[in-house]
């Protein structure tokens, strides 16, 4: 496995099944309810857009070349990516962390495909080091951690591979990070903002990533 497409995000976002649960017994009030829906959409954009790209790349890519999903192997929207791959047929992984909160990785990882480290800054190495593409969906700290760490790279030319990285949520991230508002202060150049993709949508976000990924002619016939 040398390919793979990395997603970030919050592992506060619930499944479907679980915001039907919670609203079953009548725990969230209206605005709870409305917060937990809002981020739970986006557990399902991260299923639905791991399992379009699974199947792209299992219909489009040799066999020992195939891009797998990786995510930080928890709960929330990492569960939502690794659900999608697994459900398409595809291999999934899940790179997890050793914390006192974490509750191990989520059922939808293989455990033969699934690993714990204990410092960050190994963890973050693998996710970059085998990345072909980046995913950023909404998220908290540790999600803003790993992704700005990225862009940094990118930027700096330490990363020089081609890694072309979407940001899911525009909503979201327009309101977290003020990009055109660095640009103003001097603080980032224009071609600076061409390092990333801002995405609304899955169809977007697939056009874009399997444009970028295409494989060459000489992968297409090896």
């Amino acid at each position: 496995m040398e390919d793979t497409i990395v997603f970030f995000g919050s592992a506060r976002a619930k499944s479907p099944e679980q915001v039907e649960a919670l609203e079953a017994k009548s725990s969230l009030d209206t605005q709870q309810t409305a917060q937990v829906r809002r981020l739970s959409a986006y557990y399902e954009h991260a299923r639905s857009l791991a399992a379009r790209l699974t199947t792209w790349s299992l219909d489009t890519r040799p066999a020992d070349r195939q891009l797998v999903v990786t995510t930080g192997g928890g709960p929330g929207i990492m569960e939502g990516a690794n659900r999608g791959a697994s459900e398409a047929g595809g291999l999934t992984v899940g790179l997890g962390i050793s914390l006192p909160s974490e509750q191990g990785l989520n059922r939808y990882v293989p455990s033969e495909l699934g690993f714990e480290f204990h410092y960050f800054f190994l963890r973050k190495y693998w996710f970059a080091y085998l990345a072909k593409a980046i995913v950023g969906f909404p998220g908290g700290l540790g999600t803003l951690d790993e992704l700005l760490e990225v862009l940094t790279l990118v930027q700096t030319g330490k990363i020089k591979k081609h890694l072309p990285v979407v940001l899911f949520g525009k909503e979201y991230w327009t309101s977290m990070l003020n990009i055109d508002a660095l640009e103003r202060w001097g603080t980032i150049s224009p071609k600076d903002k061409d390092i990333f993709h801002v995405s609304d949508s899955v169809d977007d976000a697939v056009e874009f990533l399997t444009r970028e990924l295409a494989p060459t002619p000489a992968q297409r016939h090896a």
